[in-house]
């Protein structure tokens, strides 16, 4: 079906302008601007008055845990919950049983997606001390990208031999999206922890979770990843910058389309610091540690002032018995939140003093250019019609009732947005509006090119 979305006030590429929008055969056709005429053909109208219209945000961050731990989330479970928050792309972790570390593997996923998935998608070669074999063969074109874990979180695919990191840098085809964080001194904090809780002198609540995944843990890590990108020439994005120290090892001064190693941020980063365990205690506890205040608040100043290149979810359910234990040593790190993400955010750059303009450029525009994304993240005449439009005066309250997570809880359990995704297209198909489902259709995977 082919649709004209009427009276948008479209955000693209800086610009944020009225405009009318013809979609044809899944492909934006024309933009109409104020003052143009244009009659479509045979075209649903969806009127988008008062409301904004976006590209697709292009979620480069998220883990979906199929196949291997469906109780958690599935891809169709989870890739519906992303077209509800106007996501029309992702791009999966390894880290799944068995973990994605074959081309094999990797195709079995692809095929998965092909039958559920909602939205589009790619899938990350998970990288391991002695996978290079598997590594070298990935098609750069059809494959997001290489995941490198420099320290350990869920699934364990620690890589820390010196020699093998250097290899990696040296000869993978694709970009590195690396989770940085020094593995010996989380191992020595951690025993730290557990020798004081053994004799009482700590509480093993959330709270120390900063304090074993520390800030010198995060910045010794990517400081090291920054170095071998350097000597390399590889293409590195690091991903969940978490900290102040960090944001100083990024050029802001490069153009995007010259950069080579760029940052990601998550919104919980930006949304919560270490005086926030107090009240959400394990449901906000992921690797890397929300930190201080301060950190927090240099997070904002890295995206306002080009140091961050994009915000990715790091999407992470788990079931509510792993997160909510009673001692910090056995909760589960990481928790849901592609729903909802984009709407947090788009009211937080806005009491920030931001432009939605900056924060489409962010979850948007970046992601596309970063990863080299064929005819995505951008609206314009020739692309994929991946489209989201948002009414920005719609207040609605979270509970862990309405999510669509498979999890079902949320950590923004009882917290209100005011803004809303009404539609989501995906490919040119109506797949979300106004709460209801639209599933005749599949996303598509990924292509990216190589230049």
């Amino acid at each position: 079906m082919n649709y004209f979305i009427k009276n948008a006030t479209v955000v693209n590429e800086g610009e944020t302008f009225s405009a009318h929008l013809y979609i044809k055969d899944g492909i934006i056709a024309k933009i109409v601007r104020n003052g143009e005429t244009f009659e479509p053909e045979n075209a649903q109208v969806v009127d988008a008055r008062g409301k904004y219209l976006i590209p697709g945000v292009i979620d480069e961050h998220v883990h979906f845990r199929e196949p291997g731990m469906t109780a958690k989330a599935d891809i169709y479970s989870e890739s519906r919950s992303a077209v509800a928050g106007g996501v029309t792309s992702y791009m999966e972790m390894p880290n799944t049983i068995p973990q994605t570390t074959t081309q094999a593997l990797l195709q079995e996923k692809f095929n998965l997606a092909a039958e559920k998935s909602l939205a589009n998608y790619s899938f990350y070669i998970g990288a391991t001390n002695d996978n290079l074999d598997e590594i070298v063969k990935t098609d750069p074109a059809k494959v997001c990208g290489v995941k490198l874990f420099m320290g350990s979180s869920t699934g364990n695919m620690l890589v820390d031999k010196d020699s093998v990191l250097e290899t990696l840098f040296k000869e993978s085809p694709c970009l590195i999206a690396a989770h940085c964080e020094d593995e010996d001194i989380i191992k020595r904090n951690t025993l730290h922890y557990k020798e004081l809780a053994e004799h009482h002198e700590v509480v093993p609540d959330a709270s120390i979770h900063p304090l074993v995944r520390t800030e010198e843990a995060c910045y010794r890590s990517t400081e090291k990843a920054v170095n071998l990108a350097k000597k390399t020439g590889a293409r590195l994005h690091v991903m969940h910058i978490s900290t102040r120290a960090e944001l100083l090892l990024f050029d802001p001064s490069i153009p995007l389309l010259s950069k080579r190693i760029t940052a990601e941020t998550c919104p919980h980063y930006l949304l919560f610091d270490d005086r926030d365990y107090s009240q959400y205690g394990f449901a906000i506890k992921c690797n890397p540690a929300i930190k201080s205040a301060n950190d927090k608040r240099a997070l904002w100043r890295g995206v306002q002032d080009g140091y961050i290149d994009t915000i990715g979810s790091d999407h992470a359910p788990h079931l509510r018995e792993e997160k909510f234990t009673d001692s910090y040593f056995t909760a589960k790190s990481g928790f849901p939140s592609i729903q909802h993400n984009f709407a947090f955010m788009l009211d937080n750059f806005k009491r920030n003093k931001l432009k939605i303009a900056d924060l489409v450029r962010l979850m948007c525009h970046n992601p596309a250019t970063i990863y080299r994304i064929e005819r995505r993240g951008f609206i314009r005449e020739g692309y994929f019609a991946d489209l989201a439009i948002v009414d920005d005066n719609a207040n609605a309250l979270i509970t862990n009732e309405d999510v669509l997570y498979k999890c079902g809880w949320t950590p923004y359990d009882g917290n209100t947005v005011r803004s809303q995704v009404t539609h989501t297209f995906v490919n040119g198909n109506l797949v979300y509006e106004n709460g209801i489902f639209h599933e005749e259709n599949r996303g598509e995977r990924l292509t990216f090119t190589r230049k």
